[in-house]
C-alpha cells in the first residue's frame, strides 16, 4: 500500500504513519493563486507543516493516510513533485533579469529544462539545476548535470551530488555562447546518461570513465 501512495507522490514520514505530497513549482517560480491554493488546502485538512524544499518545492507535511486523496483532489491542477528515479526538478537561481551578480538569464532556459526533462525516467535519481554566475547559488556544483552562466556563455557541468560520498561536478563544456546551443548540449547529455542505464549516480561513472572520454563519447571532441 505504501508503494502505491508513493508512486502516486505521497512520501511516508519519520512516523510511518503520515506522509508529505511535494507541490512542484518550477525553479520556485510560483502565482499568487497558487500559493492561496496550498494555504487553502493546508488550513482545509488541518495538514500541521508546509515547507519550502531545499528542490524549491512546497511540500505539505503530517498527512494522514486516508487524508491523501482528498488533498490531492483540493490541489487541482497544481503538479505534485516527481519522485523515484527521474529528473527531480531543475533548481533556478533569479539570474540576470534580477541579480545584480547575473551574468545570464535563468529563467527561459531553466523553464525550458523543467518542462523537457522533469519526470523524465532514468537509470538512478538526477538533480538538475541552472546558476546565473559562478557564485552558483543553486549549487550546479553537486547536481548530476547543470549549467552555470559566465560572461561568455554557458558552462555545463556533470557528476556532482551531495550525500555520504559527495562530489564536485566536473565541467564537460564551457562558454557555451548561446541559449539554444546550451540546450543542445544538455539534450545530448541527457540522452547519453539515459543511454548508460547504470544503477549509481551519474558522478561515479564520471570518476570511473574521465571527463574526457566522457566528453568524447558525448559530443566525439
Amino acid at each position: 500500500m505504501k508503494q502505491n501512495l508513493y508512486e502516486k507522490g505521497a512520501v511516508v514520514q519519520r512516523d510511518g504513519e503520515t506522509y508529505a505530497i511535494k507541490v512542484h513549482m518550477p525553479g520556485g517560480f510560483t502565482t499568487p493563486e497558487a500559493l492561496r491554493t496550498v494555504a487553502d488546502v493546508a488550513e482545509r485538512h488541518g495538514i500541521p507543516s508546509v515547507k519550502i524544499t531545499n528542490a524549491q518545492r512546497i511540500a505539505l507535511i503530517g498527512i494522514p493516510e486516508e487524508k491523501i486523496d482528498a488533498v490531492r483532489s483540493d490541489l487541482g491542477d497544481l503538479e505534485d513533485g516527481a519522485t523515484g528515479l527521474c529528473i527531480r526538478y531543475v533548481k533556478m537561481c533569479p539570474g540576470a533579469t534580477w541579480c545584480k551578480r547575473g551574468q545570464q538569464v535563468t529563467y527561459d532556459i531553466g523553464m525550458e529544462m523543467d518542462k523537457k526533462y522533469h519526470r523524465l525516467q532514468v537509470p538512478w535519481k538526477f538533480k538538475m539545476a541552472v546558476s546565473g554566475c559562478v557564485n552558483d547559488c543553486t549549487e550546479v556544483c553537486i547536481r548530476d548535470l547543470g549549467l552555470i552562466g559566465t560572461s561568455k556563455g554557458w558552462n555545463l557541468m556533470i557528476g556532482g551530488n551531495g550525500g555520504s560520498r559527495p562530489r564536485f561536478a566536473a565541467r564537460l563544456l564551457e562558454n557555451i555562447a548561446t541559449e539554444g546551443e546550451a540546450l543542445a548540449a544538455v539534450e545530448k547529455a541527457v540522452a547519453w546518461i539515459k543511454s548508460l542505464e547504470r544503477k549509481c549516480r551519474i558522478g561515479k561513472v564520471v570518476e570511473e570513465m574521465g571527463i574526457d572520454a566522457i566528453r568524447e563519447e558525448i559530443f566525439g571532441t
